[in-house]
């Protein structure tokens, strides 16, 4: 090691070198220090009595100082950490121009990584102005990842984190997901209250699906940087995904605000896709409902005693389908398995969130005779929807138990399970296995784990790695978190 740790004998000199490192950062443009604002002799001084700072001294003087910590500053609970629970950080790295570019910076902080993991820590964490860029290509050169932004109060600036994994097993934190959208023309069913009721930022008004965990190409999410999530699949493996590390994504969760009933639909199952689709998955889902207004309805199923012909007969000449369909009445709370081969529509006025395997192959029987502007209809799928279509579908709405956590569905695919966390009583996630996704549908809910916790408001879905620590929701409201099978 190069560092040692500082002595109160050491103050004069490392306010010395911090009032050198802060000029020489102004002669470049970058405003992060000013000496006697930020540092100071004050927070040199705490430094040094916490055993916090460690040094170098040579010639001429102080060349190098740093603060080592365990703790992490309140301001970095706003970033979105991917690693570890047991972070340890460092702050006001300064080295002496003289040794700049010359490997001293990065020999003192493979010295911080020898002391914090030997305080038992498992990542690193550091922060940077946003626009320094001499430190951000530093950092990187260090393998330390971007994690997000912050903002520290007293100094009116936007900072980034950044981070890196110090031990082999360091565990995945859980990922805010930011969605895509199908909008306009796509879904002409849709309306406005994915914006009104979850606060996303839709494109357009209508919007019908906000694709809240999706690797669907050109519908992918993304963390708070922007990155997609198959990259983030792709960088992270096993840690991230579990088993399918090298494996098609299996689940797509999306909120579906249907305005106007959806189109009568039915979807493949794998063995059809795989021979008709070009090796796709096929798609079995299930519906959580949001919102219903007073007797609403889905299409769940067919008319028992249909055959395969009159289901073809009555599709050919359009509206006579709908004696066919066998409808259901669902209110908020009830969920509705639906299975690869089961017909099905969504109907006006319904909010839901879904569950699905990761396909975006939809069949449509019927379109309730609706046109676009232009006095087109959407295409429907008639010899496909037929050759998939089971006639014996008729499942029934399941009411979801007013219990603490509630294991609503465990398939072939996935499972669902519908958590309800009060004032009086956490609720510990259920073991997580290859990944889980996480929605919120209340405001006042709070992701909480070893050390550390993040708000969730009311829409708000996150990706949880198969390496993440065990976690539990506190607050009063509901949460829905599915899981591959």
């Amino acid at each position: 090691m190069i560092l040692r740790k500082a002595t109160l004998g050491d103050v004069d000199s490392l306010c010395a070198l911090y009032e050198i490192a802060a000029d020489d950062l102004s002669s470049q443009g970058i405003v992060q220090w000013q000496w006697g604002k930020y540092p100071n002799r004050a927070l040199v001084e705490a430094d040094v009595l916490a055993g916090r700072m460690y040094c170098l001294y040579g010639e001429p003087g102080m060349l190098i100082a740093v603060s080592v910590d365990t703790t992490p500053t309140p301001a970095y609970r706003d970033v979105n950490w991917l690693f570890g629970v047991r972070p340890g950080v460092f702050h006001r790295l300064a080295v002496h121009p003289s040794l700049q570019d010359r490997g001293y910076g990065k020999r003192a902080v493979e010295d911080v990584i020898t002391i914090l993991v030997s305080l038992g820590c498992d990542s690193l964490r550091c922060d940077a102005a946003e626009d320094n860029r001499q430190a951000e290509n530093f950092y990187r050169s260090l393998g330390m990842r971007m994690a997000g932004k912050t903002w520290f109060e007293d100094r009116q600036k936007v900072f980034v984190g950044y981070e890196k994994r110090l031990i082999e097993n360091c565990p995945l934190l859980p990922q805010n997901m930011h969605p895509a959208f199908r909008a306009g023309k796509l879904t002409p069913w849709g309306g406005e209250r994915l914006r009104s009721v979850f606060h996303e930022p839709i494109p357009e008004i209508p919007t019908g699906e906000s694709l809240e965990v999706s690797c669907i190409p050109g519908l992918e999410s993304t963390n708070d940087l922007g990155v997609k999530l198959p990259d983030l699949i792709s960088a992270y493996g096993t840690k991230f995904v579990g088993r399918y590390e090298f494996q098609p994504f299996p689940l797509l969760l999306k909120l579906i605000d249907a305005k106007e009933p959806l189109s009568v639909q039915v979807h493949p199952d794998d063995a059809y896709a795989r021979d008709h689709e070009g090796g796709k998955l096929g798609k079995t889902e299930a519906w959580l409902i949001l919102e219903a207004p007073e007797g609403a309805e889905l299409v769940y199923g067919i008319q028992p005693g249909t055959t395969l012909e009159e289901l073809e007969k009555a599709c050919q000449r359009g509206a006579d389908v709908e004696k066919l369909l066998r409808r259901v009445k669902v209110k908020a709370g009830d969920v509705c398995y639906i299975p690869a081969g089961c017909v099905h529509a969504i109907g006006a006025g319904i909010m839901l969130y879904e569950i699905q395997q990761s396909s975006d192959i939809t069949y449509r029987f019927y379109d309730w005779n609706r046109v676009d502007a232009h006095g087109k209809s959407r295409e429907l799928h008639l010899k496909q929807a037929l050759a998939v279509t089971r006639l014996d579908c008729a499942p029934k709405p399941i009411p979801v138990p007013d219990i603490p956590v509630a294991r609503v569905l465990d398939e072939t695919y996935f499972t669902l399970d519908v958590l309800n966390p009060t004032e009086k009583e956490i609720v510990h996630l259920p073991h997580i296995r290859d990944f889980g996704l996480l929605t919120s549908l209340s405001d006042d809910l709070t992701l909480v784990w070893e050390g550390m916790e993040r708000p969730l408001k009311k829409g708000h879905s996150v990706f949880i790695p198969n390496s993440a620590p065990a976690l539990a929701l506190r607050g009063t409201g509901r949460a829905v978190l599915s899981m591959p099978r």
